[in-house]
């Protein structure tokens, strides 16, 4: 097990697949099927214990959203503008950029106030907890991604890009879609006191994540490679049954499934009933 109770190793093999983004010429992807079929889902409210313990009821949105770039600001100045003290309780009486963004080391994020991000709707609150965008969203019927800081909607699904170079010197971009496990937040994710990517207790989803974070999936990939991807993961759940078959966790020769084929949170999860 890791460090941190409960959570499953970062260290465990992967299963990944390579296919050319068929919507993208001279661009390849690169996809972690362990994670995109596991069952993980957010438990905010759930659950879930927080990344800080003397916050629980923040969740991951205790430090504040960084921003990509100007248009990832744009996008949630957009619909803060919308936002009334009835949907977002820390409303700070103005939409003024400056009046719920701050500077870290140079970067602008999301104020902090009193223990977590400015658009946190604490317990209590009569439009409900949680992110006052992600609320928006639900009550607007459009996908998270459209209204919330890219850090929030990714999470936890981080996408990478690197050159490649091949030995008879071409080259083309690798996209990689996987995890965004605790290495994801830098030298400090190791000190969250939790982190729900490798906990047992979020990978209950009645579905995997391939298939509820769609929306998502295909913002960071395009149609046309996210189609592709459905297709390698059902192969991949395929062959994950028909291992199981006929004796559930087991083969018929009485090995147990690799963490390799099955994300180990789920396999704790499953074991767990």
């Amino acid at each position: 097990m890791s460090e941190h109770a409960g959570e499953t190793p970062l260290g465990t093999p992967r299963t990944w697949v390579e296919f050319d983004d068929p919507g993208q010429e001279g661009q390849r992807m690169r996809c972690d099927l362990t994670w995109l079929t596991s069952r993980w889902t957010c438990i905010f409210g759930q659950g879930c214990c927080g990344i800080d313990a003397d916050h629980p009821d923040n969740g991951c949105c205790t430090l504040g959203a960084h921003f990509t770039d100007d248009d990832d600001v744009q996008r949630v100045r957009a619909v803060a503008k919308r936002l009334g003290e009835d949907e977002w309780q820390l409303h700070p009486g103005s939409t003024r950029l400056t009046a719920w963004t701050e500077r870290e080391d140079g970067a602008r994020k999301t104020k902090v106030v009193d223990g977590g991000c400015i658009f946190l709707n604490r317990p209590g609150f009569p439009a409900g907890a949680g992110c006052a965008l992600h609320q928006h969203a639900a009550l607007e019927g459009v996908p998270p991604h459209t209204v919330k800081p890219d850090v929030c909607w990714q999470l936890p699904i981080r996408r990478t890009y690197r050159t490649v170079e091949l030995p008879d010197e071409t080259s083309y971009l690798e996209v990689s879609i996987g995890e965004y496990d605790r290495r994801g937040w830098g030298p400090g994710g190791h000190d969250l006191d939790w982190y729900c990517s490798g906990s047992p207790d979020a990978h209950v989803a009645a579905d995997p994540v391939y298939v509820t974070e769609r929306d998502g999936l295909v913002e960071l990939m395009g149609a046309p490679a996210y189609a592709a991807l459905v297709e390698h993961c059902e192969a991949h759940l395929a062959l994950v049954d028909a291992i199981r078959a006929p004796s559930g966790r087991t083969s018929p020769q009485g090995r147990a499934l690799l963490p390799l084929l099955v994300h180990p949170a789920t396999l704790a999860a499953d074991a767990k009933g």
